[in-house]
């Protein structure tokens, strides 16, 4: 399919070719701003479900990033996908796709503003380039089982893009879900492709039937395919606050190696809003620059929203069970369980249950009863329980520190160091620390002195003294940090230096 126009006549749409305008370049934009609450107690605040291997040995960040790999068409698919995420998930994300062999463009956002912002400031980036590229944005937490299928919507849906549309992948429902959003279809176009007539937010049951047995409603996917500057074009049309806000952000922001930083202050300025909400509901109406285009996507979608759905994506025994890690099942049916924490989890008898065990939670959920998840997590953020925020295990730049136990006064953790790597230079107003050295060298900084430390030696940190802890080995360093004090929140650090630009 060339360039395609689309021209509006009574229901149809007819095509016409223009393949000399036609766009040659695809950018992959994914979408990685979630925070999964629905996936607790393994999905947390810091450390969503788009970074966690909810299905197969890949995290879903992962598996979104190759996802365009052996693209099949006209078109040439960058090689550098543009991923947009918080700035509290830039330094996982960062070595998930590095780890994946990808070296992509990431995006920093300096809060959260929902996806349109993403999308804009995505779009900013990709025609700052010279290049007026077809966009396929996708969020970074869904799972596709038909690859070929996938590239098969997205040409049809490219072909379309070209032509002056903004185009959405639809899943036409296998059964009547709650969870998602609904498009009801317009005029019917070529390739299987529709107008679209409206968006529906995710119903109640009896209307989720409804709309299956109808017959002309379609999951909404979440994935679009859009021209570069025709999103931009529309954005500064329907959201003009959105667009001056992301235009200047770009404009003011930080550009590294691989990375671009919108500028803080402008970037707030921006209405919090979603692709849907500030875009898509209003294409096609008298004010509107363009078309709404759905292509259908039959490629074994699931947007991994709620355990159930986890549930239905895995592969099952013969009773209907799906597990993942040490689990056991015995006269169970239907029941899906996951040991996170490497703790051996038995199901007897268990009929339709989600059953979740990480190192410092454990959900026991009925299927039925997914979705109010959400609604427990909030409860949980309501009395500032940790168990929201992050996991026992919380993952830096340097490695990581898994808290052992805590107390009145103190806390002990175990800290890992990659090789090579090393905290910020800081100290602490409320506490001291002894660390004592498990595996590897440490090379510590405190005040005014360096201490080389092996194996089974020690030193001590006061309070209000600079420090820094390092690795020069070529092994992970393993250390156990005793802290004793008033307090010992994480928002305690002073720092001084950082070789991960976290200062300030």
């Amino acid at each position: 399919m060339g360039n395609v126009t689309l021209e509006v006549n009574a229901s149809s749409v007819e095509l016409a070719n223009d393949t000399a305008a036609a766009c040659s370049r695809m950018v992959p934009v994914i979408l990685a701003g979630g925070s999964g609450t629905r996936l607790w107690p393994v999905s947390r605040e810091q450390f969503p479900k788009q970074l966690i291997d909810v299905i197969g040995d890949k995290t879903l960040l992962q598996a979104t990033v190759s996802r365009m790999d052996n693209f099949k068409g006209r078109w040439e698919v960058t090689p550098e996908p543009v991923i947009v995420c918080g700035a509290e998930h830039y330094f996982a994300t960062y070595e998930q796709t590095r780890d994946s062999g990808v070296n992509a463009r990431i995006i920093v956002e300096p809060a959260r503003r929902d996806t349109a912002p993403a999308l804009t400031l995505a779009a900013l980036t990709a025609t700052a380039e010279g290049h007026d590229a077809i966009l396929v944005a996708m969020p970074a937490d869904h799972a596709i089982a038909d690859l070929d299928a996938l590239h098969r919507s997205i040409a049809i849906a490219a072909g379309y893009a070209e032509g002056g549309a903004i185009v959405t992948l639809g899943v036409p429902p296998a059964r009547p879900d709650t969870g998602f959003g609904y498009i009801r279809l317009g005029a019917v176009l070529q390739d299987g492709a529709y107008l679209i007539d409206r968006f529906v937010e995710k119903p109640a049951a009896e209307l989720a039937a409804q709309y299956v047995e109808a017959g002309n409603f379609w999951w909404n996917s979440g994935i679009f395919v859009v021209r570069a500057s025709l999103w931009l074009k529309v954005i500064k049309r329907f959201q003009p606050d959105m667009h001056t806000a992301c235009a200047q952000a770009h404009e003011h922001g930080k550009k590294a190696e691989g990375c671009v930083i919108p500028a803080a202050v402008e970037f707030c300025r921006s209405p919090s809003d979603s692709i849907d909400y500030a875009v898509m509901e209003r294409l096609g109406k008298a004010d509107s620059p363009c078309l709404g285009v759905v292509v259908p996507l039959e490629a074994g979608w699931s947007d991994l929203g709620s355990w159930d759905a986890v549930w239905q994506a895995m592969q099952k025994d013969e009773s209907g069970n799906a597990g993942s890690g040490r689990v056991l099942f015995e006269g169970a049916t239907s029941t899906y369980a996951r040991s996170q924490g490497g703790r051996l989890l038995a199901c007897v008898g268990t009929t339709d249950l989600v059953v979740v065990e990480t190192d410092d939670a454990v959900l026991v959920a009925d299927r039925a009863h997914v979705q109010d998840i959400k609604g427990l997590v909030s409860r949980i953020k309501r009395e500032k329980s940790p168990e929201a925020e992050a996991h026992r295990k919380v993952r830096r730049p340097w490695g990581f520190y898994d808290s052992i136990d805590h107390g009145d006064r103190f806390q002990v953790k175990r800290i890992v160091v990659n090789p090579g790597a090393r905290l910020s230079l800081q100290m602490h107003h409320h506490r001291a620390e002894h660390w004592i050295v498990v595996s590897g060298t440490a090379l510590v900084t405190r005040g005014d002195e360096q201490l080389l430390l092996s194996e089974n030696e020690s030193t001590y940190i006061p309070l209000g003294v600079r420090h820094r802890l390092e690795n020069p080995g070529c092994v992970p360093l393993q250390i156990i940090e005793v802290q004793s004090g008033a307090y010992l929140g994480e928002d305690d650090i002073v720092r001084f230096d950082d070789k991960y630009g976290r200062c300030g």
